[in-house]
């Protein structure tokens, strides 16, 4: 069986590397640039999975089955590798609010949704705490500001760096026998070549081959990772799906010294903000949200830039004496009008499988990603 993926961003890497463990599949990734571009070298890597307020369905299923794997994954791919892979293993702790934006974040009767959310985990099998603000302020001494009435901390969820992650998988795909096309464009003017095929009651295309910069490849199963380029992709084949940018900036600080107690660095989140640990007294802060125009252009907002710093700075004060060593930007690709992701065939086509739209959630799910089209594959194959 021959399968191509196009993209490779943390997604198509991870769906490259759960292949190439499976017999008797020949596969072949293509991306225009380097891995690791794009949104995934832009993105913290937070992984909020049991924090999140999904409860049930294939949004809770696919954050449980990632947070899961992770845990095995981790250590796998670096001993594949050889490579080391930055993982932050000491939770995320969300601070609580009277005004805070999040759903499930702010007033005092947000307490008791949080409670109501630790027992549901507790009965999933996964761990959550509630803290007042006399048990935040022993564990995050650091954070200070008169509107935070606690925080909630989940000890299982993760924090890892994307681009030393997609790069493991990358390589512990070659290892296996992926060949990676980096630099190469997949290029199609008109819908490629295609075959009718009866699959009742509808009838469906079956894609042949693609075009790109070093030529026609064919192939049995192609899949289409390519985030924001999947708009253009599969504009090719007849079947757009629209995947729409949305540009998040972020900040890396270095303070000098460790924030709080040396001994407990999660990832603290507030009102949406991230400050991620990075050792050594350095922090990234992240992330804006600023949404395109009609024609789907965006560009940088230098003031939403300077209000993050200093919303960060306001519930950790120590921050304001940080130095910003650099900032950045990237654009998430997030589906309009469906929910994100999109992993599914493209409609019309019986071997084009989407995985792609994953708007924030990017590295999060890529595990639960690579599973789901591994799923699809072999199933239909079997």
């Amino acid at each position: 069986m021959n399968v191509v993926i196009i993209g490779c961003g943390v997604v198509g890497a991870a769906i490259a590397y759960q292949l190439s463990q499976v017999k008797g599949v020949n596969i072949t990734v293509f991306d225009q640039n380097q891995p690791a571009q794009a949104s995934t070298g832009a993105a913290l890597g937070v992984l909020m999975g049991v924090i999140s307020h999904k409860i049930k369905g294939k949004a809770w299923q696919m954050r449980q089955e990632s947070i899961q794997r992770y845990e095995t994954l981790i250590l796998e791919l670096e001993g594949i590798t050889g490579r080391k892979i930055p993982c932050n293993r000491q939770g995320i702790v969300m601070l609580l609010s009277e005004d805070s934006e999040h759903p499930l974040a702010s007033g005092v009767e947000a307490i008791t949704e949080w409670e109501q959310l630790r027992e549901i985990r507790k009965a999933q099998g996964w761990q959550l705490a509630v803290w007042d603000k006399d048990k935040l302020q022993k564990f995050c001494p650091q954070i200070n500001h008169p509107t935070i009435i606690g925080a909630v901390y989940s000890p299982q969820d993760r924090q890892l760096n994307p681009t030393a992650l997609t790069l493991a998988f990358v390589d512990g795909a070659q290892r296996n026998g992926v060949k990676f096309k980096f630099g190469v464009a997949v290029n199609n003017k008109q819908a490629p070549s295609s075959q009718l095929i009866q699959i009742s009651p509808t009838v469906t295309e079956q894609l042949k081959s693609i075009e790109t910069s070093e030529g026609t490849v064919n192939a049995d199963w192609f899949i289409v990772a390519a985030g924001l380029g999947s708009t253009a992709l599969t504009a090719q084949l007849n079947h757009k799906v629209h995947i729409r940018p949305v540009l998040g900036q972020a900040l890396y600080l270095s303070l000098g010294r460790i924030l709080g107690n040396p001994d407990f660095q999660p990832v603290i989140t507030g009102n949406d903000i991230h400050l991620v640990p990075m050792g050594s007294g350095d922090y990234w802060v992240g992330a804006t949200v600023e949404f395109p125009n009609d024609a789907d252009e965006i560009s940088a907002k230098k003031e939403l830039l300077e209000s993050l710093q200093k919303q960060a700075i306001a519930f950790c004060p120590d921050l304001a004496s940080a130095k910003v060593v650099r900032t950045w930007s990237g654009l998430r690709p997030r589906p309009e009008n469906s929910p994100a992701p999109v992993i599914d065939k493209l409609p019309g086509f019986s071997n084009v499988l989407l995985a792609t739209g994953h708007y924030r959630n990017g590295v999060l799910l890529a595990p639960a990603t690579a599973l789901a089209v591994e799923n699809m594959i072999i199933s239909q194959g079997s």
